[in-house]
């Protein structure tokens, strides 16, 4: 299912529960610690919550946001990150006001699109009729 969504912060000192897309704000000591694996200019980690256990958190990761903001894509490779290389965590929710108007913006310019090349028909074929 298509929609529009965004990131709202995780309720302060809880994180979002297992499967849910969450983005992970990574700090200084995460940028020194994970910069081996996933590159030096770590700003922000992006994936499905794999499992939290022991202040580590495991993540599948589907994009990595780099400090100068490039991003880099990645297909679900599991990173092990601990809670204290994070300053912010965010859950991946879906915006039903945005979709709804994706939606409706979607549908009119369709439809005025049709209307526009006379693709709706109205029932007749425009030749008259000849008794």
């Amino acid at each position: 299912m298509a929609g529009c969504y965004t990131l709202r912060p995780a309720v302060a000192g809880v994180l979002p529960e297992v499967g849910t897309v969450v983005a992970l704000d990574v700090n200084d000591a995460g940028r020194l610690a994970l910069g081996g694996a996933m590159g030096p200019e770590i700003a922000q980690i992006e994936g499905r919550l794999i499992e939290t256990k022991n202040g580590e958190h495991v993540v599948a990761v589907s994009a990595v946001r780099l400090l100068r903001g490039a991003v880099q894509v990645w297909s679900g490779e599991k990173v092990r990150i601990r809670s204290e290389y994070l300053t912010s965590v965010y859950e991946r929710r879906l915006s039903r006001g945005r979709t709804i108007a994706l939606s409706a913006a979607t549908i009119g310019g369709v439809t005025a699109f049709l209307v526009s090349r006379n693709l709706i028909g109205s029932g007749s074929s425009g030749d008259p009729v000849i008794p």
